[in-house]
Formats: structure tokens, sequence, C-alpha cells
């Protein structure tokens, strides 16, 4: 059932792309309604996936038997948590880009390859698939931000393919030596983890390869500089399903591959990778305090957040691993919201992301939905309790204390300066100070619409439902991360 929410996304681009761009209805119908169809399959997926245990296969039938190449689909927790989100991400990215109007039928098309791409890799278990759905990902993100983007789109977009392909690049060569090296003549990820150690000498260059491959989609510091820029080049729907799902990725890929695979030189390379997991927390907070762009403080917050994943994956711990898997849940969730907020209830009627020329707008009168929104969305990146954030980076700090209780520090002094730069973005762009002049935003703003009430609504839910009752996530996670070949992380390696 879930090898369907690849299909049906892939199938629904290609239909959109048939049909005529002048019929916009339909085409927004025809795209909703297949975003819908992957997430009701993600949740029928958790329903089914309960009843089984450890790791379940989808599909499993030869590919290029010559290379030993397999279609080889598999879910567990892990997967699960991060397929349902690509779900949520889906539905509510097209609920608002509503309003998009130019080569409506492309937008949806290339929006929908993208998602199924995702789901692909989320889904793959031979590192050969995964590698081509990984790329099929990410060629879309690069028309999407170049077409319909903003503020210096073509750079962002360039930008953003570059470090994607030279990511991509690493990531093969490592894959290729693995496959050599093990002489196994198979790409399926379980079998070559449970291989026979890779040698020490090969482990050593292989993992790094690996890892920072995937990391510099993941916004690891000092590779992270696309981020910011593609976030902010990006339209809305670009914007959310970057920070939502295609960071993700990165991180995903730097977990289920690279530290799987090679756990001898993880060994070496943790206490550096957890540092830069750690500067990466302070200096995109702290940055983000600075910024006069809303769209750029978002986008900076982005890279501090996912910093406690990154150091959540480095604490080799149960608790910070599954710290850091929430992470990628909740941040997918939260900063898409933010952008929902900041790039198409905001930008798209005030024609400005300026903090200074938002400070006189008056906005919290005029946008009264839209305030209460950013203002929850804000309160949940802050990491208050009952949200998602709250119940993840507490678990993060945790692992990080038992493993680098100095980085712990550094990570919670991220936390405050996170705290003022939310504080200060909701005080500058909805609650600024009027006593300069009259408002400069106009009377006849737009009104909210219902796909962007819906939107905000299933956001919000999501991450006061995992807040709330974080063990519905939970129990997907931790039996996953006990499975025999995920114990080199937990219980093969102590910090």
């Amino acid at each position: 059932m879930l090898a369907w929410t690849i299909y049906i996304s892939f199938i629904g681009a290609a239909v959109l792309m048939l049909v005529n761009p002048r019929h916009r209805l339909v085409v927004r119908g025809l795209a909703l309604g297949t975003a819908v169809a992957g997430l009701l399959l993600a949740l029928l997926g958790v329903l089914e996936y309960q009843r089984l245990a450890g790791l379940a296969t989808i599909v499993d039938c030869s590919w290029i038997p010559a290379l030993g190449i397999k279609y080889y689909l598999a879910v567990d927790g892990l997967s699960l948590v991060l397929v349902i989100l690509t779900g949520l991400a889906a539905v509510t990215g097209i609920l608002f880009s509503w309003n998009i109007e130019e080569r409506v039928n492309e937008f949806f098309a290339l929006y929908l390859a993208l998602i199924g791409g995702v789901y692909g890799v989320f889904l793959s278990f031979d590192l050969f698939l995964l590698f081509v759905f990984y790329e099929i990902a990410i060629i879309p993100k690069y028309f999407l931000i170049a077409i319909w983007g903003s503020t210096n789109r073509q750079y962002g977009a360039m930008k953003l393919a570059l470090y994607s392909f030279v990511g991509s690049a690493m990531v093969l060569v490592g894959l290729i030596a693995a496959y050599v090296v093990s002489g196994a003549r198979t790409f399926d990820l379980v079998e070559l983890a449970r291989f026979n150690p890779f040698p020490a000498s090969f482990q050593l260059w292989a993992f790094p390869l690996v890892f920072f491959g995937f990391a510099i989609l993941a916004g690891l510091w000092p590779f992270h500089t696309w981020a910011p820029t593609g976030h902010v080049a990006a339209p809305t729907a670009a914007s959310m399903l970057l920070a939502g799902v295609v960071m993700k990725l990165g991180a995903y890929g730097a977990m289920r591959v690279a530290m799987t695979l090679f756990p001898l030189g993880l060994m070496k390379w943790q206490p550096f990778l957890a540092y830069l997991a750690a500067t990466g927390i302070v200096y995109g907070a702290t940055v983000a305090l600075v910024q006069r762009d809303l769209k750029f403080v978002i986008g900076y917050s982005s890279v501090s957040h996912m910093g406690f994943v990154l150091l959540g994956l480095m604490t080799l711990t149960e608790v910070g691993l599954t710290g850091a898997i929430l992470q990628m849940f909740s941040h997918g969730i939260i900063a898409g919201l933010l952008f929902a907020v900041v790039g198409r209830m905001v930008y798209d009627r005030t024609h400005t992301r300026e903090l200074a020329r938002l400070r006189g707008m008056n906005l919290g009168r005029l946008m009264p939905f839209t305030a209460v929104a950013f203002v929850i969305a804000g309160a949940a990146s802050m990491g208050l309790p009952g949200f998602s954030g709250f119940v993840a980076e507490w678990q993060v700090l945790v692992g990080a204390w038992h493993a680098f209780p100095g980085l712990a520090g550094l990570a919670g002094l991220g936390i405050i300066v996170g705290a003022a730069y939310t504080l200060r973005a909701i005080q500058q762009t909805f609650f600024g100070d009027q006593s300069a002049g009259p408002p400069e935003a106009p009377h006849d703003l737009a009104p909210v619409t219902w796909p962007e009430m819906l939107g905000v609504f299933i956001l919000l839910g999501a991450t006061l439902a995992v807040g709330l009752y974080p063990r519905v996530m939970l129990d997907l996670i931790v039996p996953s991360l006990n499975a025999p070949w995920m114990q080199a992380l937990v219980g093969g390696i102590k910090p």
C-alpha cells in the first residue's frame, strides 16, 4: 500500500502535464486530490505497520540483476514517521499555493514529482534505488525556484542545485566504494549493514564522504549557506518543502546510510561532527537574530533547528536518536507553517518582508488570523511545552548531556537566542510601534482564504497532537532503533 504513495504522486504529475493550464481549478483539484490520497495511504500504512514487527517489506524484486540492484521498498518506524511528514507537507503546500496562476499545471506537476521522489527515498532500502529517488527529488527543486521564485531566484536555484549535486556526487562515490569493498554484489542496505565490518581504514574516509554528502542537504554548518538563500528565493510551497522534507532527506541519508554502514568511521568523526552541529545551532540562531528580512529569519532558524537533528544523531544514545527523528518531524511541520504565514499570508498581501516596513503596518489589527497563527507557530518554534518541538529538543538535550555535556550547554544557549529572534519577529511584524506615523499597509488587504485556514489548522493540529501525546510517534521510532541491524548505532557503540 505504501508503495502507491510514490506511484500516485508520479501519475498525478504526468496527468497534470496533460491538463490545459487555463483550467486552473481542475489543476488545483487534481493536485490536491493526489496529495490527499498519498497522505491517506501513509496514515493507513501506520495502521498496517502496527501489526508488523521490525522491517516490513513492501516490494522486493530484481531490477538490474547483473549488478545485484533490486527494486526494494520497505518500511520501519523511522521511515514511516517521515512518510507521514511528507504527506502532510504535500497537502498543506498545495493549499498554500492555491493562488498560483502562471503555468499552474507545470508548477503542480513538478511539485508532485518532487513529492514522489521524497516518498521514494524514505521507502527505499536498496541504496542504488535510494540514490535514484534522491536525484529525482533534487531536479524539480531547481525549476520550482527558478521559474516561480522571487528574490534572486536564479541565483538561489543554482546555488541549491550546485550544493545538492556536489553532495550527491560524494554519496555516489561512497556507495560504489562500499559495493566494491563488500564483495557482496548487492546494494541492499540491510545486507550491507549485516556484512562483516568494512576495514577500518576504508571507513575512515568512506564515512565522511557519504555523511557530508548527505549532510550538505541537511544544512550542516558550514555547508549551510544554500539554505537561507534557497528558502528566500523559493515560492511558498517550495520553501515549505525545502524546510519540511528536503532538508530531512539529507539528515535521513546521513543516519540511514553513513552511520549504519560505517560505525567505525562514525566513532572517529563523532566528536567533530557533534561540534559542527552545536555550532550550527548557535550560529543559525544568532544570525537570525539580526536579520532584517522576515523570511531570512525563518531561513536561518531552520539551520539552527536542523542542528538539533544532527546533534541528536551524534549522541549515539537511544534518547538522543529518538529526539533527532522526532525533531525531523517537528521542524518539518513548524517551519512549513512559518514559511506559509510569511510567504503566502504576509508577503503576497503586503509585498514586503522587511521588518522595518512591517513594523509600521499594524498587521496584528488588519490580519488577526495571520497574527494568531504566527504567534502560535512561533511558540512552537521556541519549544514551548505542549508542542512537538519541546519533546524533540528535550530528548536531544538529554542525549547530548550524556554524550557531550559542554555541547549540551551550547545547544541550550541556542534555544535562548531562538526565543529572542522569534519574539523579535513577532513583535516587529504584527505588533510594531505605531507612534512613528500612520500604518503603511493598505486597509483593503485580501482576506484569509479557506485553503490557507485549512493549511494552518492541519499543521497546528499536527504539532499539538505530537506535543500533547508524543507516544504516537515514539511508539514507531523506538522499536526501529532497537532492530538488530541498527544496534551499531545504539547498542554497539557507546559515546
